[in-house]
Order: structure tokens, then sequence, then C-alpha cells
């Protein structure tokens, strides 16, 4: 299994040739390669600050909108919830 983990676009990055942007995942600002994405007219696709995109080992595979990246985070967030003991002293499954 893969998962992907939505990040938004902070900036796009000078100098590496349209292929890196600085993207916002969960606070921390990462390099996100975005060579990958296309735009339907072929070609990297037009990112801009604010975009979401799903970053799969550092590179961009999706872009997404708003609603989309706060589901996959919210999915993600409940996969990482501890379990919680039984509030009647009970063991655990």
């Amino acid at each position: 299994m893969c998962l992907g983990i939505p990040g938004r676009v902070v900036r796009l990055l000078d100098g590496y040739g349209g292929q890196l942007a600085l993207v916002d995942v969960e606070g921390r600002e990462r390099k996100v390669n975005i060579g990958m994405l296309e735009d339907p007219g072929g070609g990297n696709a037009a990112l801009a600050p604010g975009d979401w995109v799903v970053i799969h080992m550092g590179f961009a595979v999706e872009r997404v909108d708003r609603e989309g990246a706060e589901r996959a985070l919210a999915g993600l967030e409940l996969m990482g919830r501890p379990r919680t003991a039984p509030t009647d002293g009970g063991d655990l499954p």
C-alpha cells in the first residue's frame, strides 16, 4: 500500500527548471519535485502558491482541491490515532 500526503504549495523554486516547489506539509516545508504533474494541454502543471498536491516519495503525483486534501489529512489522522483503553476497565481486544 502506498500513501500520499497532501501538502500546500508555498512557492515555486527558481533554478531547477520548474521542477521543484516548496510545499508545506503539516507545518513543515519540504522541497517537492512537481515534474510528474501534467496540465490538460501537456507539459508541467502550472502550480501556484496555495495549490494543493498529493506527495509520494518526494514527488507531487496529483493535484487536489482543498476539500480533497482535508479529507485525506483526516483519514491519515484517523489511521494514526492511538487506541484508547476502555473506560469500563476492560482489556483492549
